[in-house]
C-alpha cells in the first residue's frame, strides 16, 4: 500500500480501468468521485480493499480480480 499514490490508475486483472486513486485510507484505496459510476453510484467515493491489490506496475495498481468483478466488491461511502 505504501507504493500506491494519488492519481494512479486502478485496473482489474484483465487490464480494464476500474478507477483512479484519490488517496489511501488505512487498508483501503479511496477512488476519485469522477470514477464513481452512474445513477445511485454517482457523486460519492468508492473504496477498494487492500486484499484485492495484486501489485503496482509503474503508475497502475493492478487488482487480483477482473474489473467487472472488482466493481461489485467496492465499498461505498
Amino acid at each position: 500500500m505504501q507504493n500506491i499514490a494519488e492519481h494512479m490508475e486502478v485496473i482489474g486483472a484483465d487490464g480494464v480501468h476500474v478507477g483512479t486513486v484519490d488517496k489511501v485510507e488505512g487498508n483501503r484505496i479511496k477512488l476519485t468521485k469522477k470514477d464513481s459510476g452512474e445513477g445511485s453510484h454517482r457523486g460519492h467515493h468508492h473504496f477498494i480493499d487492500k486484499g484485492l491489490v495484486a501489485g503496482v506496475e509503474g503508475n497502475k495498481v493492478r487488482l487480483s480480480a477482473k474489473a467487472d468483478v472488482a466493481v461489485t466488491m467496492e465499498e461505498e461511502k
